[in-house]
């Protein structure tokens, strides 16, 4: 479903769906590079990335096993609380392992900064960060993003897996939701 198919609750469109299909090749395309020789790992956090990772995965030209955790630190609000909850753990042992953290989207960063801490008291031998978006503006902590597809605006967002309420995860664009869904 395309953003303008929804205009109504919906302000602007701020990445389209070639732009970001264009900036998953390039980042792909990058990290091919960066890992040549190493073992991979591609970690997604549910549920926003997981467009993200599915088409990400899919540029990639090498191999690159994923796996998934839930970790929430919103609840039902547009805000972050801070306190970060793992509501579905990883499977695979990170020790000694080249880990990649796969995000739709840097807001605060409580929750990214949380996750590297995590992951490095879990033996990764490294640990790098690929987020879609960054909100630069919204930042509370620092996080180390190598790779970062689109700098963004402080405004609530939705699409290409971010939702409000588990709705519009499905439009293909990414777009700010109007104030008065969420108000």
């Amino acid at each position: 479903m395309r953003a303008a198919e929804i205009s109504d609750d919906l302000t602007d469109i701020l990445v389209t769906e070639e732009q970001i299909r264009e900036k998953l090749s390039e980042v792909a395309a990058q990290v091919a590079v960066d890992y040549d020789g190493k073992d991979l790992l591609l970690v997604g956090v549910l549920k926003g990335a997981v467009m993200v990772m599915a088409d990400f995965a899919r540029a990639l030209p090498m191999h690159a096993p994923m796996d998934w955790m839930a970790v929430s630190s919103y609840g039902t609000s547009t805000k972050s609380s801070g306190v970060v909850q793992i509501r579905k753990d990883l499977d695979t042992d990170l020790h000694d392992k080249h880990v990649l953290i796969v995000e739709d989207i840097i807001d605060s960063g409580l929750t990214l900064h949380w996750l590297l801490e995590n992951f490095a008291s879990r033996g990764a031998a490294s640990i790098e960060i690929f987020s879609l978006l960054r909100k630069p503006d919204a930042a509370k902590v620092e996080v180390p993003c190598k790779y970062v597809g689109f700098d963004i605006p402080n405004d609530f967002v939705v699409g290409y897996g971010l939702d409000y309420a588990e709705r519009y995860r499905n439009l293909r664009d990414v777009a700010v939701l109007a104030p008065h869904v969420y108000a």
